[in-house]
Order: C-alpha cells, then sequence, then structure tokens
C-alpha cells in the first residue's frame, strides 16, 4: 500500500491499544525503602553509630542539665557566705560550702579553696591563688560531658568512613565472584552500607559539634560569672588577720 495505506494502520494500532489501555495490567510501581530498611543496610557499622547517637542524646541531656545556672551560682549560697566572711567566720563558711544541700560550683569552689587556706602557712595571703586553683579544676569537671560529647562528634564520621570502605570493598567482591557483568541487585548491599554508613555518621557528628561548642561556651559562661563572685568575695578574705587566717579564729572570735 502507499504512503496513506501506512499512515490508516498505524492510526487504527494506536486506536487500539487507547480501547486495551483500561484492561492492560498496570506496570508495577518501584517499591519504596523505608526508614528501617536504610539503617539495616548499614549493617553492624550502622549499629555502632546508632548505638553512639543514643549515648551522646544522654550526654547531651545530662550537659544541659548540668549547666544549669542554679548548679554553678546559687543566690541564697552566695548571700550566705558573703554574710559569713563578712564576719569573718571562715570554718562555718567551710562547713556551709560542704554541706551537700549547698552544693554548687561555687560552694565547691570555696571549701576547696578556704581548706587550702587553713593549711596553707601564708593563709589567706594566697585565697586567690587557691580560687583559680580551685576554679580550674571545677571547670574542668564541668567540661567532662562535652568532651564525651566532642569526642563522639570525631568519631561518628570516621565510622561511616570505615562503613564507606567496608561496602566497597564488598561490592567489589561481589564484581571478582560474578561470572560476566553483574547485575545491579548482586551489588545494591554493598553500595547502599557504603552510603548509609556515610550519612549516619553524619547525622550524628553535626548535631553532636554543635552541642559540644553549646556546652562549652555554656560553661564558660557560668564559670565567669561565678568567678566574678569568688574574687569579690576573696577581697573579705584579703585582710583577714593572720590567727584567723590559720584557723584559729574560724568561729568570729580572737
Amino acid at each position: 500500500m502507499g504512503r496513506g495505506g501506512t499512515i490508516r494502520y498505524t492510526t487504527k494500532g494506536v486506536a487500539l491499544i487507547d480501547m486495551l489501555a483500561p484492561v492492560l495490567p498496570a506496570a508495577a510501581p518501584a517499591a519504596s525503602r523505608s526508614l528501617l530498611d536504610y539503617i539495616a543496610a548499614g549493617r553492624e557499622i550502622g549499629a555502632v553509630i546508632i548505638l553512639l547517637s543514643i549515648v551522646a542524646l544522654a550526654l547531651v541531656i545530662a550537659g544541659v542539665i548540668r549547666t544549669q545556672r542554679s548548679r554553678f551560682l546559687r543566690e541564697d549560697v552566695s548571700e550566705k557566705l558573703d554574710e559569713l566572711l563578712q564576719r569573718g567566720e571562715t570554718d562555718a563558711a567551710e562547713a556551709y560550702c560542704r554541706d551537700p544541700e549547698n552544693d554548687c560550683f561555687l560552694s565547691r569552689l570555696f571549701a576547696q579553696s578556704l581548706e587550702r587556706c587553713r593549711r596553707s602557712p601564708f593563709g589567706f595571703l594566697e585565697i586567690r591563688s587557691a580560687l583559680e586553683e580551685s576554679g580550674r579544676e571545677q571547670v574542668s569537671r564541668a567540661y567532662r560531658s562535652a568532651d564525651w560529647i566532642g569526642l563522639i562528634a570525631s568519631v561518628a564520621p570516621m565510622l561511616g568512613l570505615l562503613g564507606t570502605v567496608v561496602g566497597i570493598l564488598v561490592a567489589f567482591d561481589t564484581i571478582s565472584r560474578t561470572d560476566g557483568v553483574p547485575r545491579p541487585g548482586e551489588l545494591a548491599g554493598g553500595i547502599s552500607q557504603a552510603l548509609v554508613t556515610t550519612v549516619m555518621g553524619l547525622l550524628v557528628a553535626i548535631p553532636c559539634t554543635f552541642a559540644y561548642t553549646y556546652l562549652r561556651n555554656r560553661v564558660d559562661q557560668l564559670a565567669a560569672e561565678t568567678g566574678e563572685h569568688a574574687e569579690r568575695m576573696a577581697s573579705l578574705l584579703e585582710g583577714a588577720a593572720p590567727d584567723r587566717a590559720n584557723g584559729s579564729g574560724g568561729g568570729g572570735a580572737a
């Protein structure tokens, strides 16, 4: 037939397909993967990263609780210490600081400093150096939660990189054991592990880095504020009499 006959045949074929389209089975859509499927693709290394994320969350919560202002500087403790030190009752002030009900950064700071001055032959002449040394120790203790979070922030991406390398090794091992060209499904496991563990490591490391920076800055801010109160109280002790500085006059009487 001529060109016109071919056009008529093509048109009829298209019309026939349009008529059969409602009764023909539709192509099956690609199965979507759930979040659990992606997590399972991380395998053992992914499980370790998940465990680290749980530990990091617990450390962040503990760090936020420990960096509350009342854990560093309590107004009632500050006022009572100020009152005792103005009266020269250093022994009573030390006992007050060691009371568990008055526990805070400021009370621990003065408890250690007053004990050191009481044992020192120089007495309260070295109160400022005692406060500085005790302050460094207390700040170091306050940093501990943040330091562990920083460690997790450093380790998590490295574990993700390890999972990436292991996944690539699995994919290449599959290629070496396959005769001819491997099918994509045979390589999917190794490639999934390579990509998923990298993502998991970064998802843990990024918020941990923010939390680490925030907690350390928070500790620095509260420690500096507490230090200002301690400096003001130290001026009350620098002019103390030598006998009282050595503990003989801690009750307020000569």
